[in-house]
């Protein structure tokens, strides 16, 4: 696996190699992480990763100082599971000069659930992956962007971007990786102790009971929402929030009719001071 750390040593190393499938991280690999790597290989001719902790993406009271960063264990795993080239810029290597021409997604999309708890973070998510298409597909004309759907919604705003701009990038979405209890597989999972450990699958849980109520009762779906936040705030868990939307558009569905596309129950809470993420598609 060759590693480079600068755009140019990452253009001149991918000349001539064919289409990428490049999947981009922020380290402290997992085996979610490494999941995608996999699957990125049937995608392409040469399989890229990147590791890079995107300060844009972080608001001031958020993690990006104590972000994990583990890069030489992360090289190992990359390298195993046949990475091809790891793109691990330095801050000044992607930024050279402040990062003043930013991506501002849609509003309607990016503006609700994680963008509305989390204020800003879809103009960095964009703006980075932006940039970092922009290295890596710059010499190949075009190629494949692999993504967990862990993290659905940024999944949708990438798509809807690559759309709206014309990028000659195909997405390809992954199934979450989970433990053995169903748990979700997060960088952020490290934070939690042992005993927070062994609730943390309970918000995936009342996903799953959330999504069992829209199939089997006739409740309405403000009610079934309120239920589920209560069932995980009685565990101990600050719910941000936990609700089904149409999976297209993350819009909810509309009251007695059929939605337009299939479903997403999504669900974002705290478990004393780590904030987990989750989603169930049905």
């Amino acid at each position: 696996m060759q590693i480079v750390h600068t755009v140019e040593a990452l253009r001149q190393t991918l000349a001539g190699r064919g289409r990428p499938a490049f999947v981009p991280t922020m380290g402290n690999l997992h085996d979610g992480h490494l999941s995608l790597v996999r699957h990125a290989r049937g995608h392409g001719d040469v399989t890229v990763a990147s590791i890079f902790v995107n300060r844009l993406q972080f608001l001031p009271h958020e993690d990006f100082d104590s972000y994990p960063r583990t890069l030489e264990a992360d090289c190992a795993k990359l390298q195993a599971q046949g990475c091809d080239v790891l793109f691990a810029p330095r801050e000044p290597d992607l930024y050279p000069q402040p990062q003043t021409f930013k991506l501002q997604p849609d509003p309607a999309l990016a503006d609700i659930l994680e963008g509305h708890f989390r204020p800003g973070f879809f103009t960095g998510v964009c703006t980075v992956v932006m940039k970092l298409f922009a290295c890596v597909f710059g010499a190949s004309g075009g190629g494949v962007g692999v993504f967990g759907k862990k993290d659905y919604q940024q999944l949708l705003v990438i798509r809807h971007m690559v759309q709206q701009f014309a990028l000659p990038v195909q997405i390809v979405g992954v199934d979450t990786e989970r433990a053995g209890d169903g748990l979700a597989l997060s960088s952020r999972n490290a934070y939690l102790s042992a005993e927070q450990r062994a609730q943390a699958r309970a918000l995936y849980a009342q996903l799953e009971w959330l999504a069992t109520q829209v199939r089997q009762t006739q409740q309405p779906l403000a009610q079934l929402e309120a239920q589920a936040m209560e069932r995980l705030t009685a565990l101990g868990w600050q719910p941000d929030y936990l609700t089904v939307r149409q999976r297209d558009d993350l819009l909810p569905p509309a009251a007695g009719a059929a939605p337009s596309s299939p479903l997403v129950a999504l669900g974002a809470a705290r478990l004393g001071s780590t904030r987990l993420i989750d989603n169930l598609e049905f």
